[in-house]
């Protein structure tokens, strides 16, 4: 019986371990952007444009190319920011004022007073655009 036991601990680390691997690319594949993934940047508006360079100018040393995210700020192309949970208000307030943080583990997200008001509308279009090309809406 004992030989029984031993010879189905490789059958059951291989299943693990294809469990694991799709559990991980389940994952992946629901949360675009997350953890510096690649990200679909569609035909931009002309606000977007603008945005998209302010963002690269302000954001992206946090928050990475297109929003994927980056080793000192998350993916803002990611479910969690979707309009439903993080509107368009919560991405003013945090570039205005700061955000603390709630969701990821980075710490607290400083205000950029270098970012005007017109500019945070132009940034959000771009992110909001970018999301929804990534199926985030």
């Amino acid at each position: 019986m004992t030989v029984v036991g031993k010879s189905t601990r490789p059958a059951i680390a291989v299943l693990a371990a294809a469990v694991l691997a799709a559990g991980v690319i389940w994952y992946l594949t629901r949360s675009p952007g997350a953890n510096g993934a690649s990200v679909t940047v569609p035909e931009l508006s002309g606000l977007a444009k603008a945005g998209q360079k302010v963002f690269e100018a302000n954001c992206v040393q946090c928050h990475g190319n297109h929003g994927s995210g980056g080793d000192k700020g998350p993916p803002l192309i990611h479910r969690i920011y979707e309009p439903s949970h993080h509107g368009d208000e919560s991405f003013r307030r945090a570039a205005a004022v700061g955000v603390r943080q709630h969701h990821w583990r980075f710490g607290d997200m400083p205000p950029q007073p270098q970012v005007k008001h017109l500019e945070i509308q132009a940034i959000v279009q771009y992110i909001r655009e970018v999301q929804r090309a990534n199926g985030i809406h």
